[in-house]
């Protein structure tokens, strides 16, 4: 009947066993949506609270495709009445969203040119060909460059460098699963250790700073990194202890790619006018990203500098519209569009103060309590929002919690970089999972490990370090 056959009913189910946990999932927004909303919480914003359970548990376990999750995230906010299709739109096109298009392109742009061969090479002269020490460097590098220009910008430049490293290693992707875990982590958690280190390394650090200016606290940039860098460097060397124990590499000597990239980049082309023209025109981007963000936005700068090299015949269109991940470029949108509804909704606002009272007498009991609850919350929040707006809205609340107004700032700004556990937590960890080399399951396979060890790390610095130095 209606071309239905056993053999119908025979893909239908075995398509419901592929993707049982999104039927799963589906199943419990619906019976979540059935029970009434708190009373001091809008409608809107519980639908927003369970469009966010859900999304989380379709990134968790993946049982389609991420930028199908994305998809999820915008049609269910415009089904459930959050807001109108053009305002979710609003929010999805935003200068963040054109900043991860516009660094994505440009790192096609440095594979055409050959610089990624070249510049990998570079650090691995200094690194050696150890596995570890390739993985320290990149680790390092990534949070010292993070920590004064930002994981936005850092990543978008390390992605296309540590991919060349992997594809010299093997040109099946397949045999180096691991060893690509371990250089794409190491760029993404670099970037996100390092962008507290100084108050230029995030906006995050920079909306904190106003809350201190209005609370009437005073905090330089050296006393902010007198305060935060060591345990950016403490850091450095636990998490890549961590990385290669939980991802294996396949070869612990990479001197085969070594070779490969010596002998790369002796057979390419001598430096021309053009590719210092090339050069020149990042440089110029680079600046722009540093000086000018805050007046044109990262997103308009780095699609300024993708017009640029395509108006020059750097590249072509058509190369980077077959190697950009769109998908990835979806998915980031949606995120942020996600995470402002919650914020409109006064939904993130309900859940902070929900975890707060809970826990409220706990913390005047206990001193070092509040710390943890802070940060707890906070590590939570970024992994759902983006670390700024987690930091914009849980601000003013954790800054009264205590008398040391300072103190718990510093913690709350702190702990909003620990956005380890999924590839929508960070844009550093959005930019490595688009090289294609990762799966949302190793966020948190990894994520766990490095977040309750940086939890851990951080309540010991704060209750040793800062009281020595104060």
């Amino acid at each position: 009947m209606l071309g239905f056959s056993n053999l119908s009913l025979s893909n239908f189910l075995f398509w419901a066993t592929q993707k049982r946990w999104f039927l799963y999932t589906i199943i419990i927004g619906l019976v979540l949506l059935l029970f009434p909303h708190p009373t001091d919480l809008t409608r809107q914003g519980y639908i927003a609270i369970i469009i966010l359970v859900t999304s989380l548990i379709l990134i968790i376990k993946e049982p389609i495709p991420l930028p199908a999750i994305a998809i999820y995230m915008l049609i269910a906010q415009i089904y459930g009445g959050i807001d109108s299709a053009d305002g979710i739109a609003k929010a999805f096109m935003n200068d963040a969203v054109f900043f991860i298009m516009g660094s994505l392109m440009l790192a096609v742009v440095i594979i055409r040119q050959g610089w990624d061969s070249r510049i990998a090479l570079g650090i691995l002269k200094v690194t050696g060909n150890k596995t570890s020490n390739i993985a320290f460097g990149f680790l390092f590098i990534s949070a010292i460059l993070a920590s004064f220009i930002g994981e936005h910008t850092v990543a978008a430049i390390m992605l296309p460098i540590g991919m060349t490293l992997i594809k010299y290693t093997s040109s099946d992707i397949s045999k180096v699963k691991n060893l690509s875990a371990v250089i794409l982590f190491s760029i993404a958690y670099g970037c996100l250790i390092g962008s507290v280190g100084t108050p230029s390394g995030g906006g995050r650090n920079v909306i904190m700073l106003n809350y201190f200016n209005q609370a009437g606290i005073t905090l330089s940039y050296f006393e902010w990194m007198v305060k935060i860098y060591p345990f950016v460097l403490i850091q450095l060397p636990i998490a890549t202890w961590v990385i290669i124990k939980t991802f294996k590499p396949e070869y612990k000597i990479l001197d085969s790619s070594v070779r490969k990239l010596v002998i790369k980049v002796a057979r390419s082309r001598s430096m021309t006018g053009r590719n210092t023209l090339t050069v020149m025109i990042f440089f110029i981007i680079f600046i722009g990203w540093i000086f000018f963000s805050e007046v044109f936005g990262l997103g308009t700068i780095a699609l300024t500098g993708v017009f640029l090299y395509i108006l020059g015949g750097f590249v072509r269109w058509n190369d980077l519209s077959r190697h950009t991940h769109w998908g990835v470029i979806i998915l980031f949108g949606a995120t942020i569009s996600l995470g402002t509804s919650i914020r409109s909704t006064g939904a993130a606002l309900w859940l902070a103060d929900q975890v707060i009272i809970l826990f409220g007498s706990m913390m005047e009991t206990f001193p070092f309590f509040s710390d943890l609850i802070v940060i707890l919350i906070t590590t939570s929040m970024a992994n759902i929002l983006s670390s700024s707006a987690t930091v914009a809205v849980l601000g003013p609340i954790t800054m009264n919690l205590v008398p040391d107004m300072l103190h718990i700032g510093l913690v709350t700004a702190v702990s909003s970089a620990f956005g380890y556990f999924t590839a929508v937590a960070a844009p550093a960890c959005t930019i490595v999972y688009s090289s294609g080399m990762l799966k949302a399951k190793d966020f948190v396979k990894i994520g766990l490990r490095i977040g309750l060890l940086s939890i851990i790390l951080l309540m010991v610095y704060v209750h040793t370090y800062w009281k020595i130095i104060n």
